[in-house]
């Protein structure tokens, strides 16, 4: 397949066997049982050790909630897009409705392929080639690592915690749309507060778009 050529050459690696790239590109919509999932599941645990492995490097005086933030910042499904973008997988995601696929990607679908192909790099060329990829990929985030990201989720947490010793309530209040455009509602509310709501593609997006909100109405920003 032309696509599967053309993406051999973006990321600069060539498979073995490029059924497994193939895979690692292939959306459930379009293959219920030969998809990207179970790679997906795989690149998240490598990117990972190889990600803590430089924190490890670069700072090795840091606490290790330190270094857990940092990580968290630096392996979430938002960096994963970033990268995903940098590198158009856009362009090569294959989805069920073929003809409208590229309208149809959205970005968990992006975020999910760029774990999926670091497990297909693994599985097929093995440990050091997956570092030499994941280290150039996530060069300039892991750069910028020396300022600590503290997410929403986290800030809240700590927030309700240190002023009413209780963690803030989520609730989901919907999961409507089809399986490959996901909407999530979810709500997050203090002690003594409203719900905030927010949507997002995926549970864990809509919580730290509601927890955002949330501190912004705080004054917690």
């Amino acid at each position: 397949m032309d696509k599967i050529k053309i993406l051999q050459r973006k990321i600069k690696i060539d498979f073995k066997n490029e059924n497994i790239l193939l895979q690692a590109i292939t959306h459930k919509s379009f293959d219920s049982n030969n998809n990207y999932e179970n790679l997906e599941f795989l690149g998240d645990r490598v990117l990972g050790l190889v990600v803590s492995k430089k924190l490890f490097e670069l700072f090795p005086n840091e606490k290790v909630g330190s270094l857990d933030k940092k990580l968290a910042s630096l392996v979430n499904k938002n960096k994963c897009l970033e990268v995903g973008n940098l590198l158009n997988l856009k362009e090569f995601v294959i989805t069920g409705n073929y003809k409208s696929s590229k309208n149809m990607v959205e970005n968990k679908i992006i975020s999910d392929c760029c774990e999926a192909i670091i497990g297909a790099i693994y599985l097929d060329r093995g440990f050091e080639v997956t570092k030499i990829f994941i280290l150039k990929q996530w060069k300039n985030l892991i750069n910028n690592a020396e300022t600590t990201f503290v997410d929403a989720k986290t800030r809240l947490q700590e927030y309700s915690l240190k002023n009413f010793k209780i963690l803030p309530i989520y609730k989901l209040v919907s999961n409507t749309g089809p399986r490959h455009k996901p909407k999530f509602k979810v709500g997050v509310k203090l002690k003594n507060s409203t719900y905030i709501y927010a949507i997002g593609s995926s549970k864990k997006i809509a919580e730290q778009s509601a927890a955002s909100e949330l501190l912004k109405k705080i004054n917690q920003k």
